[in-house]
């Protein structure tokens, strides 16, 4: 007889696939790969971090089709310009010119003693050699960092401050944020109810942290406008935190502030510190834009104001980083944490995370010390000072046509940004635009960026992804195009926010718009009154 083939129905197939699925998890079936789905911690996907969110991905796929010659005259713009982040190199800054000439010779030994660079180059690229394991910047070096860049570190943050630095409390790392997590991660213990307490708008990096640890973030409110510090609403956002069962465990702040562009006095910092001794908070100052000041005060650190009052009480964590000021060296992941009146149980946790990854990346570390004791010999240093004040110049003539332009435009309020490398402006977004966004269950400021990225190719980041006041939207651009560039990028934003507003305001919201005189002078006036005690400033701007 005959044996009969056996035929599977689709039944059975369906059933024999699943069965492989979960002995093995994953099957394929002709050119079908069916993937077993794994289980991930809730708390990464419950992080958002705005600067790199749905805008930067959106516009990654215009990118593609820009590259394409089929498809990239649908949109009518040329190329994409990354306003999202203040990433200075990728839109034209030049790196400093001795720390890239030091960088050379350590990356390529043999080249010393053949002048292709200054004296002071070679002894410097010496000097770190003598340092590192092997002679060699391939090699680890210790967790917290070379000793030598440690004491360049202190030595620097002593002539800064007029206060003594241990280099011991120097902790070199892969830029600030790395400084950062470790801390936030110290001092999260776990309980869903421990808190940061932030300021809004505040640098998307510490919800995110926050989030990742499974606390919550608590936030103290700016003032609209000229984002200062308030200190009766310091402490009625406090006790909002307390009421929520919230448990704050830090103060964090950003001086200059990112997104809003403030810098702070010293009066300022001054209450931010008695507020953290009276609720006895330990202090995280983000100090990452310390060199980029353009109006305003002259920056202070939080560590010289502690020192100045004697506050030996208060915890203080102070970052700062290669990726800003004029040096712009994002790429090369560098900077530093520097820790003030810290008991050695948590220096030695923190030592201890260090550990864990071996050592901060060399390069990196070594353009830290080049940024903290740039050259000293005639030429050099003179060619490093010409080079820095024509950036940070540059800098500041570009934030002022951004914040000119923006406050010419009908419903949009920017006051001049005081420092940092962002405007932060108000937006007024008609009825009709916010009910489109509900449509789409995204933010109203979130669909007037997507609509200004597909319409002029500007990526920016929108306010709520920073955190803002109920009923209010922003959105925040950095400055770095070039100055060659500037005036094109403003006029797509100009002529993009007048099509939206005729396309989504109607008469009456038009005509209000349009007769709203120009906040710039009100703004201006206002950009010096860093602390305001009266319980009204923040509510009548909310």
């Amino acid at each position: 007889k005959k044996k009969m083939q056996f035929v599977p129905t689709n039944s059975q197939l369906l059933e024999r696939s699943m069965s492989m699925i979960a002995r093995a998890g994953i099957a394929r079936f002709g050119n079908v790969i069916l993937m077993r789905k794994i289980s991930m911690n809730p708390a990464v996907q419950q992080a958002k971090y705005a600067v790199r969110g749905a805008i930067l991905e959106r516009a990654m796929e215009i990118e593609k089709d820009l590259l394409n010659p089929e498809t990239a005259s649908k949109w009518p713009f040329e190329k994409i310009v990354r306003c999202n982040i203040g990433n200075p190199q990728a839109l034209g800054q030049r790196a400093p010119k001795f720390s890239r000439h030091v960088l050379s010779l350590l990356m390529n030994p043999e080249l010393i003693g053949k002048n292709l660079y200054s004296q002071e180059a070679e002894e410097r690229a010496q000097a770190y050699l003598a340092q590192v394991s092997g002679n060699s910047i391939g090699a680890y070096s210790d967790s917290k960092g070379i000793k030598l860049v440690r004491e360049e570190v202190a030595d620097f943050i002593y002539k800064r401050d007029g206060f003594e630095c241990d280099p011991d409390n120097i902790y070199i790392t892969d830029g600030a944020s790395t400084a950062i997590k470790r801390v936030v991660s110290l001092l999260m213990t776990g309980d869903s109810s421990d808190a940061l307490f932030l300021p809004f708008p505040q640098y998307p990096l510490y919800s995110a942290l926050v989030s990742l640890s499974g606390g919550v973030a608590a936030p103290y409110y700016l003032t609209e406008g000229d984002w200062s510090i308030n200190s009766h609403e310091l402490e009625i956002n406090y006790q909002a935190a307390i009421d929520q069962g919230k448990k704050p465990r830090a103060f964090v702040f950003l001086n200059p502030g990112n997104p809003s562009g403030a810098t702070m006095n010293r009066q300022a910092i001054e209450t931010i510190i008695r507020f953290c001794q009276d609720k006895k908070l330990p202090l995280l100052a983000d100090e990452v834009y310390q060199d980029n000041i353009y109006h305003g005060p002259s920056f202070i650190s939080a560590r010289k104001v502690v020192h100045e009052l004697g506050a030996h009480d208060l915890p203080l964590f102070s970052f700062h980083s290669i990726s800003k000021g004029f040096t712009g060296e994002c790429g090369l992941r560098g900077g530093y944490m520097e820790v003030t009146n810290l008991d050695n149980e948590f220096k030695a946790q923190i030592s201890k995370l260090a550990n864990m990854s071996l050592c901060s990346n060399v390069p990196g570390q070594i353009a830290v010390g080049l940024m903290v004791n740039p050259p000293s010999s005639e030429i050099e240093a003179h060619n490093y000072k010409t080079q820095r004040d024509e950036i940070l110049a540059s800098l500041k003539r570009r934030s002022e046509i951004v914040a000119d332009t923006l406050n010419a435009l009908p419903g949009i309020s920017c006051p001049r940004a005081q420092g940092a490398l962002y405007v932060f402006p108000s937006i007024q977004v008609p009825k009709r635009a916010v009910l489109a966004a509900k449509q789409k269950n995204i933010a109203p400021d979130l669909f007037y960026c997507i609509r200004m990225l597909e319409a002029t190719g500007l990526v920016t980041v929108p306010g709520s992804g920073f955190g803002q006041r109920e009923g209010t939207f922003h959105f925040r651009s950095s400055f770095l195009p070039s100055e060659s560039d500037i005036h094109d990028v403003m006029k797509r934003l100009e002529t993009f926010h007048l099509t939206f507003l005729d396309e989504f305001a109607d008469e009456q919201e038009l005509q209000q718009l349009h007769s709203q005189s120009s906040p710039t002078a009100e703004n201006e006036s206002l950009s010096f009154n860093l602390v305001n005690d009266t319980p009204t400033s923040a509510s009548a701007r909310a």
